[in-house]
């Protein structure tokens, strides 16, 4: 069975920081290109970073620019997002997936993870 499974979601205040993980099950990330997408309440769900596999081009909304870090291990079969530097503005819904290009969009993705809940709030 193909999965996307999240974690380290969670609470906390402003200026603080998570590391959401994404392992991939059923399927290898390589040769994908990994994703994060957030959707906050009664919002689009918007790319927030990108990062290919063999040519390294990474990509940032720039809203979470200098403040987010996406990184990945093939060997884990596993993607991660640092997120430091929280803002109130950052709660939402945070979805890993992958595509096969770097673009951001909702309409390039293949495989969704469920979601994690992150709330920044003081």
């Amino acid at each position: 069975q193909l999965e996307l499974v999240e974690s380290g979601g969670g609470s906390v205040q402003p200026g603080g920081s998570l590391r959401l993980s994404c392992a991939a099950s059923g399927f290898t990330l390589d040769y994908f290109t990994v994703n994060w997408f957030r959707q906050a309440p009664g919002k689009e769900r918007e790319g927030v970073s990108c990062l290919t596999d063999r040519s390294g081009i990474v990509d940032y909304a720039d809203s979470v620019k200098g403040r987010f870090t996406i990184s990945r291990d093939n060997a884990k079969n596993t993607m991660y997002l640092q997120m430091n530097s929280l803002k109130p503005e950052d709660t939402a819904i945070y979805y890993c997936a992958v595509s096969s290009q770097c673009s951001r969009t909702v309409s390039s993705v293949t495989y969704w993870g469920q979601g994690t809940q992150v709330i920044v709030s003081s």
